[in-house]
Formats: C-alpha cells, structure tokens, sequence
C-alpha cells in the first residue's frame, strides 16, 4: 500500500479512506459465478477495498463452491449476502421462512431484499424489512430491473420508497441499475437519470444510508464526482476492485482533478 512507500514530505495528498469495517465508502462486488481459485485469487489481492460480496441473483443454488467461497470472505473479514432476485423467488412461491432459514444456513449477517422483479408494493416490501430486522442486517433495494417501470417512478416516490425502507429498519438502501447498468438508476442505453441522482442526494437522506449500484467505470466515476470518495458502491465486478479504489483516491484520470483542490 502506498503509505508502506509514501512517508514524511514524499506522502501524496490523497482523500482520507478510513479502515474496515466503516460506515460509508464501501465496495460492494457481485460475484456472479466465478471460478473458486478466480474468487480465492481476487479476495486475496484486493480484500482490504471489498466491504460486502454479493453472490449475485440465484447463482448461490447453482454453485458448487458456495461454502468454499463464504468460508474464504470469512478469512479475509468481508461480510456477504445473497441477490434480492433470489429472495423474490423465494417469496412467490410463499417460502419467506425458507429463505429466513436459507440465510441462517450460511450464516449470512446482511440480507437484500427487492421487488425488482416480482408484482410487490414497496410498502409491503418495508413491512418484510421490519420482520427480517429482528435477525438480519437489511440492505433494502428500490426501483425495478423492468426499466419502463423505473422511468415511471417518478424521484418523489423513488425517496418516499428510500424514506420507508430506512424507517422499517433498513440498515441501507440501494438503488437498482442491475449487474448490467441498464436498469433502474440508468436509461436502457447505460445513461444515468441525472435528474433522478440529484433529487436522492439532495433529499437529505444521509449519504452513508444510501448504496448506488455502479457496475462500470463511468457510472463509478459519475457517483464519486458527484457524492465524493466514500460513496457507497455496488455490482462492482471482481476485476474492478482496484480501479474503484484508485478512482476514489484521484489516482486515475477520471478522478485525478477532482480532490486537488480540496
């Protein structure tokens, strides 16, 4: 790490990024059903930048190294649930205990839960998020991967959905762009709801509440310009840990003027 090279008058300027485990600033990746060694290798290198993984949708009924992987963020101090869509599936079929139970099993601490997908109002969804706050940490997404249903959430009832999961117990709420970054937050062509953005950061909603999912650089770029280095970021790829931390620190074009003024 830099300040193992960096010291005394020779140490770069860089944002502060406090230590695990923290409040904001945190990265999220989404596994979507890497190789085991591919997983072990990109935990191992970069786990002092991952805060949570995510084992993205359904992939955790499919895997074969579920148990290995989980075993291994345990090594390494990195907490992890399982996708909102998994939950969704779980929930149509009237099996919310099961996925209670499914939870347990891998001694999961934080759950999503979602209505991406599935015909669930957003308030019987935060009544869901008080029941599964007596035993979980809940991360409660809002918006839908249906992005027709998204451009008809209008930014009022996006922050009056926000507003009610955090007041049912929600521990953060994040906001829907799907692993593609095509949904939810973003247009089908990948461009971002810029007017929707400003809306949630000027909502007064703490910023270290709220989760923006920013699976590529530009949408990566994009939140820290506008919410700063400890901005809360998910559905990052395994192969981007790296980059997002650079990006954070200025030390990638895309970031490099942003905190020289600062």
């Amino acid at each position: 790490m830099i300040e193992d090279v960096l010291q005394g008058e020779d140490n770069l300027l860089l944002p502060s990024r406090p230590p695990k485990p923290r409040e904001d600033g945190w990265t999220v990746l989404i596994d979507n059903g890497v190789p085991l060694r591919y997983f072990q290798d990109m935990i191992e290198s970069g786990h002092k930048y991952v805060d949570l993984v995510k084992f993205g949708w359904g992939t955790s009924i499919v895997s074969d190294h579920i148990g290995a992987k989980i075993d291994w963020l345990r090594t390494h101090g990195i907490d992890y649930f399982f996708g909102g869509t998994l939950f969704e599936k779980f929930f149509i079929q009237g099996k919310v205990d099961a996925y209670k139970r499914y939870c347990h099993q891998y001694g999961c601490r934080y759950v999503e839960l979602s209505n991406g997908t599935i015909d669930l109002s957003n308030q019987a969804k935060a009544e869901l998020v008080h029941e599964f706050a007596r035993d979980f940490l809940v991360l409660s997404e809002v918006g839908y991967k249906d992005q027709q249903k998204s451009i008809n959430l209008s930014p009022v009832r996006w922050i009056e959905f926000m507003r009610q999961d955090l007041e049912a117990g929600a521990t953060k709420v994040i906001t829907e762009a799907r692993e593609s970054g095509t949904g939810g937050i973003c247009r089908t062509n990948g461009e971002v709801r810029y007017g929707l953005i400003e809306e949630i950061l000027d909502s007064g909603i703490e910023h270290s509440r709220i989760i923006f999912e920013a699976p590529n650089k530009t949408l990566q770029t994009y939140f820290i310009e506008k919410a700063g280095s400890q901005v809360n970021l998910a559905n990052v790829a395994f192969t981007d840990v790296i980059g997002v931390e650079t990006l954070r620190l200025g030390l990638r074009s895309d970031t490099f003027m942003l905190f020289e003024n600062s």
